[in-house]
């Protein structure tokens, strides 16, 4: 969340109640009623209600559906003093007319509700999801309406993005800068993105996406009239979309969503059984991590989870996550203040501060070494435990970076089953000259691979065969099992493994390669299809792959024993950091022409083994040096 430039106005807010503007200081003892400070509270609970005035219907939307903005942009008021917009007068006099339209859309059966607005919708490619926001402003459940608003405001945060993009060409990333955006103006008019961002957006208004979504407001502090004026909002919108569509002649494209592709890697938790699932509720009525305002949201989300609604669960706990964490970082570090949303003088107190290493003023962050300590150890609880106690990051770099190489590994070691022409019938070719690099590239191999040895599990320590002993799927798997530290990675780590990531991408494409060439050979040899020039250049790649293969694991197993101690990267200096880095890079250069020489298009072996083994002395003399982070990081153990 960005830094809230201070403007007086919260605190007019504050004084209009009677109340000082400053938040007295909190007791952690003291029972927690409201993550809203004074101020947030007054705006979103009160503003609205002060005036009691009413506006026909009539004046807001016709009898299809057609709204009137003129009616809603003459209630924004602007400042004498610098024409910004008034957020307070703004939202005192939006409340009557919020009240109108939700009493309107109260009146509205399911199907009269349709028939009026669901065109209106279409634009955000939400239908049906808007249809549900008005079923649950029917129940007038406090849960489920303050549920919808967090969807509906999701929805026009990506739908406006799309509007954007008929404009501009990269899309704001928070939500204020996009509502502020020119882009947006053009097409809707200033006067109504001023209206929006008295909702949504500016933390100035009543903010309703951001209290919602970072776990500050409670149901019962979310007024159902701003759900239905936001729902009356996106109808309007879309109307006026429509003709600024039709006046450009331009098709609105919507940005795909995100898609699992593999969704065995999200299959990370067992599943929790009706037990799990009744203890949970049971621990969220009595646990210090649930403040009692927010209890609801928490009884939403089991029953949520319980229906197979997995998203909306999700959506519930995410915030809920934050309060408890944000509730547990103020208790931890001694700033009961942090607990409330921010005035506009401050910043809001999110996952980005409570996971970072330090705080503010320097000071050691207390959260995470709370959180890393076996907590709840009670026999009660054991079936949750077990849930959580399974995880495994799968999403870090560092992660990602362990399984792709034990899938290019796979790879790789299927070679050997790979078709080949006898041995027989190679020698009977007339003119072919066996490679003379191909020795020196197995010596070098196993030079280095003796370098390092020490560096592997004592189990590992052998003085025969270390190429076929020590290069093993087994092996790297029982490396890639190595706990890796993931908290508080600092730039000169990412930066490490991003290259580490991009070698093992170009390792693994030249397996591919190796395997589609050889494959395609060997069937046109059969075939008796290859010219002569051909056939040399399939014994040639035959030759090659004898090298290639120990020298490409040698690679992956180089990038794991150097992922395992990545963290002694912070021990180098500048000068060694630059030289380490750039060792790297001139690796993943190796790699990168060895894809070229590989490829089809090329079959250039003779310059793939060439390549090779100067790439392989490059290895070899910075492991001389004792550069590497495998070495330095057994340096600082033993000094």
């Amino acid at each position: 969340m960005s830094s809230l430039a201070a403007n007086g106005r919260a605190s007019r807010v504050v004084r209009r109640q009677g109340r000082k503007a400053e938040v007295g200081e909190m007791s952690l003892d003291d029972p927690v009623t409201t993550c809203l400070s004074p101020a947030v509270h007054y705006m979103v609970c009160k503003l609205g209600f002060e005036i009691g005035d009413s506006h026909s219907v009539n004046s807001i939307v016709s009898e299809n559906g057609e709204v009137c903005w003129r009616t809603i942009t003459e209630l924004v008021h602007y400042l004498e003093s610098d024409q910004n917009m008034d957020y307070i007068k703004s939202v005192q006099m939006l409340g009557p007319l919020c009240e109108s339209v939700h009493l309107h859309l109260q009146s509205l059966t399911m199907e009269q509700f349709e028939v009026q607005y669901s065109l209106w919708f279409q634009w955000t490619n939400c239908t049906e999801l808007l249809l549900e926001v008005f079923a649950a402003l029917e129940s007038m459940e406090a849960t489920a309406i303050a549920l919808s608003l967090m969807k509906l405001t999701s929805c026009l945060e990506r739908a406006l993005g799309d509007v954007f993009l008929l404009i501009g060409k990269d899309c704001p990333f928070l939500l204020r800068d996009l509502l502020a955006s020119q882009e947006l103006a053009a097409v809707f008019g200033q006067s109504v993105m001023n209206v929006l961002r008295v909702f949504i957006g500016s933390p100035y208004g009543l903010n309703l996406r951001n209290i919602l979504w970072h776990g500050f407001a409670s149901p019962q502090e979310i007024p159902a009239k701003y759900c239905s004026m936001l729902l009356i909002l996106t109808a309007g919108l879309g109307q006026l979309l429509k003709i600024y569509l039709l006046q450009t002649e331009t098709i609105l494209v919507h940005r795909p969503y995100i898609a699992f592709t593999n969704l065995k890697e999200l299959d990370i938790f067992p599943d929790i059984n009706h037990e799990a699932l009744s203890l949970t509720e049971e621990l969220a009525k009595i646990s210090s991590f649930v403040l009692k305002t927010m209890l609801p949201f928490w009884v939403a989300a089991l029953t949520a989870f319980r229906q197979h609604r997995y998203a909306d669960c999700v959506i519930l706990l995410l915030p809920q996550l934050e309060t408890g964490l944000r509730l547990l970082f103020t208790t931890v570090n001694k700033c009961p203040n942090r607990l409330l949303t921010a005035e506009t003088s401050s910043l809001y107190t999110t996952f980005d501060e409570m996971l970072t290493k330090q705080l503010n003023d320097k000071e050691i962050n207390q959260l995470p070494l709370i959180l890393g300590e076996p907590s709840m150890e009670h026999t009660a609880i054991k079936a949750l435990i077990s849930c959580a106690g399974c995880y495994r990051s799968r999403f870090h770099p560092i992660a990602r970076l362990k399984k792709q190489v034990l899938e290019c590994m796979k790879s790789i070691s299927s070679w050997p089953e790979l078709p080949v022409m006898p041995e027989e019938q190679i020698q009977e070719i007339p003119g072919l000259e066996r490679s003379s690099e191909t020795s020196p590239c197995i010596f070098l191999t196993t030079e280095i691979l003796s370098q390092v040895q020490h560096h592997l599990p004592q189990n590992c320590y052998i003085l025969d065969d270390l190429i076929n002993n020590l290069l093993t799927e087994k092996l790297l798997l029982e490396l890639c099992s190595s706990h890796i530290c993931t908290l508080y990675c600092p730039r000169s780590v990412l930066e490490i493994l991003v290259v580490f990531r991009k070698i093992s991408t170009q390792c693994h494409q030249v397996s591919d390669q190796v395997i589609a060439s050889t494959e395609m050979r060997y069937k046109q040899w059969i075939n008796k299809i290859l010219r002569s020039r051909q056939r040399h250049n399939y014994l040639r790649m035959l030759n090659s792959i004898k090298f290639l293969s120990p020298v490409l694991r040698l690679i992956l197993m180089l990038i794991i024993l150097e992922l395992i101690n990545i963290h002694a990267v912070c021990e180098k200096n500048p000068c060694d950091y630059q030289q380490y880095i750039k060792f790297l890079k001139s690796i993943l250069q190796y790699t990168e022409n060895l894809v070229t020489y590989t490829s089809p298009e090329k079959n250039k072996w003779d310059e793939s083994t060439e390549l090779t083994h100067k790439a392989l002395i490059k290895i070899r003399t910075f492991s001389e040096r004792k550069l590497t982070l495998m070495q330095l990081a057994t340096q600082v153990k033993l000094s």
